[in-house]
This record gives structure tokens, C-alpha cells and sequence, in this order.
């Protein structure tokens, strides 16, 4: 199963609304980013509350959210976004006290996943990839969208595959070209975020879906 995943990294909820409703029509999952400020020289919009409207709503089918956790201890940040409704939960291991109790903490509200950020080794990784529902593997520096792929990650998404086939995803610089890139390394999830919302975001999606089929 490949996913194509709209990621979205926003410091105002009305910016992130308008994304939202640009893709809810035909993304089945949405990537919403977290940045702290602490992690990176960056910061996003952090109040998971507002995206209640989208993962309780009062009519229709819930979205599956899943969240990005560039922050430092991620553990932190689980309890209140499943409290909003997310389904996914995402946390990078480069300021997280202990990858073992995120995991655990993680599990009792949904999936989760451990993020290597692009220069960060695959031995980094510390718990039983058994434990994990996916890993994500950053194919660009984490903390801004933009920036160009970095190739060299994808020796990382080998050798995630040689352990065990669990899922992998890549977020940053995935575009038309890069998803093909990272689908031959054994990717089966694509969160796209500067090119898809540029231009018209179905056109997108259906073009980086037709580069994986």
C-alpha cells in the first residue's frame, strides 16, 4: 500500500485551514508539521485544539491526522494531540529523552513512529523496529519546506527494509522526480508539501500517483 500524504507546515491555523480544505477531498491522511523553535530555527503553529473541527466532526467522515513532532521530548506532546483526535504520532529521536518511552506512551493512543532526521545514522535508532508501526526517514534537513532532496537518505531506507518490511516514509523535497527516487529504495509513504500546494494540489497528487503506480 503507497500513500501520497499532503504535508502541511504552517504558523497560523488559517493558513493550515486553507490547506486542509484544499485536500480533504482526496488525501486520505494529512501530515501536519510541529516545530518548536528548539529543534530548528523555526517555529509552527502548536495548538492542536483548532483541528477538532477536522478529526471530530460534526457531520461527515473524520480525516486520519497524523503529526510530525520536530520538538524537543516529543513524549510531551502525545496526550493533548490524541486528545484533538490524531491518529499518528511522529517523533524525532534526536531530543527525545528516551525513544523506548515514547513508544510506549505512544501506542496507548494510536500508531506510532520514530523520525531519523537526514544526517541522523539508521543505528541511532534504539528500540525493536518490531515495536514501531512505521519509521520516517527526513530526505531533507528538518525544520523547514523547500529545501531539495538529499539522495544519499535513501541508504537509510535500506536498511530499515533489510531489518524487517515495516513501513517507511520520507518527508521533504518529494516531488515528481525524488518520489520515484525514493519508491525504487523501498518508500511507501510520500508526505509532499512545497509541491504539492503549488499550483493545483489534485494535479499534484495525481501526478505523484501515477510516478509510484
Amino acid at each position: 500500500m503507497h500513500d501520497i500524504i499532503p504535508g502541511i507546515l504552517e504558523k497560523d491555523f488559517s493558513e493550515i485551514e486553507k490547506k486542509i480544505e484544499l485536500v480533504k477531498d482526496f488525501a486520505k491522511i494529512i501530515h501536519i508539521d510541529i516545530i518548536d523553535g528548539k529543534f530548528a530555527p523555526n517555529t509552527t503553529f502548536l495548538d492542536p485544539k483548532p483541528f477538532e473541527k477536522y478529526t471530530f466532526p460534526s457531520s461527515g467522515q473524520a480525516l486520519f491526522f497524523e503529526v510530525h513532532l520536530m520538538v524537543e521530548n516529543p513524549v510531551n506532546y502525545l496526550e493533548p494531540f490524541a486528545a484533538s483526535g490524531f491518529k499518528r504520532f511522529l517523533g524525532h529521536i534526536e531530543k527525545m529523552s528516551s525513544q523506548e518511552e515514547f513508544v510506549a506512551k505512544g501506542e496507548l493512543y494510536g500508531e506510532v513512529g520514530l523520525v531519523l532526521d537526514a544526517d541522523t545514522p539508521f543505528d541511532n535508532l534504539k528500540v525493536n523496529l518490531e515495536d514501531l508501526d512505521c519509521v520516517l526517514v527526513m530526505g531533507v534537513r528538518a525544520g523547514f519546506s523547500g529545501q531539495s532532496f538529499v539522495p544519499e537518505v535513501l541508504e537509510k531506507v535500506k536498511k530499515i527494509k533489510e531489518k524487517m518490511p515495516i513501513p517507511v516514509e520520507i518527508d521533504g523535497g518529494i516531488d515528481d522526480l525524488s518520489i520515484v527516487k525514493a519508491f525504487n529504495a523501498g518508500v511507501e509513504r510520500f508526505v509532499t508539501t512545497s509541491f504539492l500546494f503549488e499550483g493545483n494540489p489534485f494535479d499534484n497528487y495525481q501526478n505523484l500517483l501515477s510516478k509510484i503506480r
